[in-house]
């Protein structure tokens, strides 16, 4: 069925939303509804468009106690005030008398519910006639409408409103499930997979849910998850309830039960089919443009190779692992994560690679081959295969050149500090510490949205503090999970304390200094060098080229190389879009300013005894040489 686009706010057109706030759009200017009584009333209406509504109803939404003498009265007048607000008159009769009730007009691209309506009929219809794809498509358009909080959230305080809200909470959840075995169908349950947990967590008494994800965790290769969820979910029932899982979700249970034995009785070592991945961070958020990308240019059919570089701690590893979660269905012959460093950071060679992606992906006969053989045999398998290869970490090119297909339809993510300039034809991301608010979310669920509320300014001294670099703010978030104690605003003074701030930022054995100290070990000597000086610069908030020019005793050309070979080593970021050397205000993130402070000394950064203050807002320069 063609279904018709909504366009909020189009001119002469009242665009309703109950999906969030109570609220309505006309020629592009928000209409303002009036008072809490008229709203009440508004929302009434329009939860239940195009029928009418009976007075009674409507009274007992606005005065649930005892309604006044003039109720019937009051209501037309919020009546009279809301048929003014759709236009002069009400020419088109927007809300008429009827049956002793009132009744709201409405078409479906002017009321956010019926729209997701229409889309969710759609695409169950898709799905009965096969079409499971479509079917999935429709019904991730109808969820797109909801906002981030609660339908009518506003006026819940209402129980009429309440009840209304909560029925369209539960049309949106069955909508989820739908949209979910769809997806899981197609071979696309990575997409749903961390949706699902979040919903079982509010919903833990939904089979269907549990079903959903129970089939979502085992298509994405972590079928000892997958058989947690039912162990849970049987303890649950029998706890809370005496009652044990249905006959159907016991069977689902047998099925991977004896599926995941026979697959490793098969191929105990081998990820092919299957997947060896890190798990997904739960505490994943934003990166929704640069992971749209990653999902855009890995999963192409052509297969790709892509490099994701940034600084220490912004985030490569977590946005990877992420993308290669969602990309299930487009690997279907494997996905495959391998670490380019040792545990103490010192980079891994091809060979030693070469060997463990053999081991993974079943390319290994028996004993150890020649190096050259096992480079021939991986290149033939990449031709043969359609797999994601992710190499994390990587320290240089020369160590990944033999691992990147030449020909065939497999996918390459390559992680690193730098850019690898030296690869050619690769596709490029780089990404920079994401925004202040994205900062805030990811702190706010490690530490609990009601604590980060009650002092948000703390709060946003605690991301600046740290650069909003996600490893740091993270962290953060860990050690004030575990000190429920520590008021906010006490451990933003221990991170505005440059002496202090990387002693602070350690939780168990995570530790942002231990990352920074890698970066820096990776470092030439001249490179160490220029990075002393230039940080010592970058103390309020960057410098220039001019400044850089002074400060490493070198000409422009001289300074231009080494500020640039900084930028390819990722420890120097650069505007982003195209700029002349001399306009460019080049950064040193605050934290590695303060560890290379710390490992080169005053003498060679410059400076006798730095202070930066985040309290107030930007960083300002308290004291410098």
């Amino acid at each position: 069925m063609p279904l018709t686009p909504v366009r909020p706010g189009s001119p002469g057109t009242v665009y309703f939303s109950l999906l969030g706030p109570l609220s309505a759009v006309i020629d592009g200017r928000p209409l303002p509804l009036g008072p809490r009584k008229q709203r009440l009333v508004l929302a009434i209406l329009l939860s239940r468009p195009n029928t009418p509504v009976p007075v009674d109803v409507l009274t007992d939404v606005v005065w649930p106690e005892a309604p006044p003498r003039t109720a019937r009265k009051n209501l037309q007048v919020y009546v009279s005030a809301a048929r003014s607000l759709f236009g002069a008159g009400d020419d088109r009769g927007r809300v008429v008398h009827d049956c002793g009730g009132y009744r709201l007009r409405v078409e479906e691209g002017e009321l956010d519910t019926l729209r997701f309506r229409t889309l969710a009929r759609a695409g169950r219809a898709a799905g009965e006639r096969g079409d499971l794809r479509t079917a999935a498509r429709l019904l991730r358009e109808a969820l797109d409408l909801w906002g981030e909080r609660p339908p009518l959230h506003d006026l819940r305080d209402s129980a009429g409103v309440a009840e209304e809200a909560e029925r369209l909470e539960a049309r949106c959840l069955t909508v989820y499930e739908d949209w979910a075995e769809a997806e899981i169908e197609t071979g696309r349950a990575g997409v749903a997979v961390d949706g699902l947990r979040d919903l079982v967590e509010r919903h833990p008494f939904r089979e269907r849910l549990r079903a959903a994800w129970m089939n979502s965790l085992h298509q994405t290769g972590r079928q000892a998850e997958a058989l947690a969820v039912y162990d849970d979910y049987r303890q649950l029932l029998a706890r809370e309830l005496g009652l044990e899982p249905s006959p159907a979700m016991a069977g689902l249970y047998r099925a991977m039960l004896g599926e995941g034995r026979a697959a490793r009785a098969a191929a105990p070592r081998s990820a092919a089919g299957g997947a060896s991945l890190p798990a997904d961070s739960r505490h994943f958020t934003g990166r929704e443009d640069e992971l749209a990308r990653l999902l855009d240019v890995s999963g192409s059919p052509e297969g790709a190779v892509l490099v994701v570089s940034g600084p220490a701690g912004v985030g490569k590893s977590a946005l990877a692992v992420r993308a290669a979660h969602l990309l299930a269905g487009s690997f279907p012959e494997g996905r495959v994560h391998v670490r380019a460093r040792r545990e103490d950071g010192a980079p891994r060679t091809r060979n030693d690679m070469l060997d463990e992606l053999g081991r993974l992906c079943g390319v290994s006969g028996p004993g150890r081959p020649d190096p050259a053989q096992a480079g021939d045999a991986w290149q033939d398998w990449l031709s043969r295969h359609r797999a994601l290869i992710v190499l994390d970490d990587v320290a240089d090119e020369a160590s990944v050149r033999g691992l990147l297909p030449r020909t065939g339809r497999s996918s390459v993510l390559l992680t690193a500090r730098g850019q690898l300039a030296g690869l050619e034809a690769v596709h490029r991301t780089a990404l920079a510490a994401p925004g202040e608010d994205e900062a805030l979310e990811l702190l706010g669920t490690l530490i609990g949205g009601d604590r980060l509320r009650t002092d948000r300014a703390a709060a946003v001294r605690i991301v600046r503090a740290c650069g909003s670099l996600p490893l740091a703010v993270a962290v953060s978030g860990m050690r004030l999970a575990v000190l429920r104690h520590l008021p906010l605003a006490e451990y933003a003074d221990r991170l505005d304390d440059p002496a202090a701030a990387l002693d602070e930022l350690v939780a168990g054995d995570v530790s942002v200094r231990s990352r920074l100290a890698a970066g820096w070990r990776d470092l030439g000597p001249r490179d160490r060098g220029a990075l002393a000086r230039v940080a010592g610069l970058a103390w309020d908030g960057g410098f220039t080229l001019e400044r850089a020019m002074a400060a490493l005793d070198r000409d422009e050309r001289g300074t231009i190389r080494a500020v640039e070979s900084l930028i390819d080593t990722g420890a120097v970021t650069s505007p982003s879009g195209e700029v002349t050397a001399h306009a460019a205000l080049y950064e040193v993130p605050r934290l590695l300013c303060l560890y290379v402070r710390e490992a080169a000394g005053p003498e060679e950064t410059g400076l006798r005894e730095p202070a930066l203050s985040f309290g107030g807002g930007a960083p300002r320069l308290l004291s410098r040489g």
